[in-house]
């Protein structure tokens, strides 16, 4: 047994894989055992680490699934560098047995504790998780989630202080169309204390396509209260979605001199990253991150040259930079 993709196959058990850090996303056991096998890079890096959970549910025990959270260092390439995933799994079958039988629920569980390669998500993204696999697993979702529901759509017997993040979580997870058309013309309105966690959650793909439009009224409102954290947090949700139409808008965003906040530049790279999978947006954006005094330059790059798709584009860009462009100074400052 060599790999995590081996035990997963011996141990009888239901596996569902989702990446974190850069996106909470469902995971193919043959992208996982790809990477593992050391024959394609992570799709998702973030912090140069593979991040991800794994959860594992025993039918005939009748439990709800064991999750683990785990994180695993990333080579220049993106490529897993094998001790960590090594040590790990001499751990786990020393925990559980070396025959991959199913993991006695009952039985102290100390096979994450004081482990280096164990992960604390955030909690926007174990709420998302959580709701996922209740999907996932054909399980009901919180109870909070009608609550959520209801306060979205506009309810006003239902206060904000009633909402919960995993209820928020689980409409996130499979919006309703009703609830939505409700929310997009009352979305500015809401606290910043229900804007913001439902931003969060959001921002890793759920945004349904009837709240583009509203969500950049809210940006725009933002901005003009110069209210930073709301408006990145908006920001994130946006550039979560892969619809056109949002890249088309990050082209025109990308423009205007007074939005390049470090934070903001930030949340590009962090959750926007798929839009630069062109040309011009990805020039431009560099040119950005380059003329950029309040964001570390090497580090954002370094994490986005990670991601497969934009990997070669970047190194290309940084070697043909002119010598006398902002990016071509960050290059020179870099080889020194």
């Amino acid at each position: 047994m060599q790999t995590l993709s081996d035990f997963f196959a011996q141990s009888g058990a239901e596996v569902a894989l989702a990446s974190l850090g850069r996106r909470v996303a469902p995971l193919t056991h043959d992208t996982f055992e790809a990477f593992e096998r050391e024959r394609q890079a992570w799709p998702l890096p973030w912090n140069a680490q593979a991040q991800f959970a794994c959860a594992l549910r025993w039918p005939a025990a009748g439990a709800d699934p064991v999750v683990w959270f785990l994180t695993l260092p990333l080579d220049e390439q993106g490529m897993l560098s094998p001790a960590s995933r090594d040590a790990f799994l001499e751990r786990l079958l020393l925990t559980l047995g070396a025959s991959g039988e199913a993991l006695d629920t009952s039985a102290p569980d100390n096979l994450m504790q004081n482990n280096p390669v164990a992960l604390e998500p955030e909690l926007h993204q174990r709420a998302l998780l959580h709701a996922r696999l209740s999907r996932h697993f054909a399980q009901p979702p919180s109870p909070q989630r009608d609550l959520a529901a209801r306060y979205l759509a506009g309810d006003a017997e239902v206060h904000w202080q009633l909402l919960g993040l995993q209820g928020l979580a689980d409409w996130v997870v499979d919006p309703d169309p009703a609830t939505c058309a409700a929310l997009a013309p009352r979305l500015d309105r809401l606290p910043r204390e229900v804007l913001i966690p439902l931003c969060y959650l959001m921002e890793h793909g759920d945004l349904p396509a009837s709240l583009h439009a509203p969500l950049i009224g809210c940006l725009a409102h933002a901005h003009a209260d110069q209210d930073l954290e709301r408006y990145c947090a908006l920001l994130r949700a946006l550039l979560g979605s892969r619809d056109a139409m949002v890249s088309t808008w990050l082209e025109q965003w990308l423009e205007y001199d007074e939005l390049m906040a470090a934070d903001c530049l930030v949340a590009v790279a962090a959750r926007g990253w798929h839009h630069l999978e062109d040309e011009g947006r990805l020039t431009r954006f560099l040119d950005r991150l380059a003329a950029s005094e309040q964001l570390h330059f090497r580090r954002v790059v370094r994490d986005l040259a990670l991601i497969p798709r934009l990997r070669l584009p970047i190194l290309m860009m940084l070697r043909q930079a002119p010598r006398d462009s902002a990016l071509g100074r960050r290059v020179a400052e870099w080889n020194v």
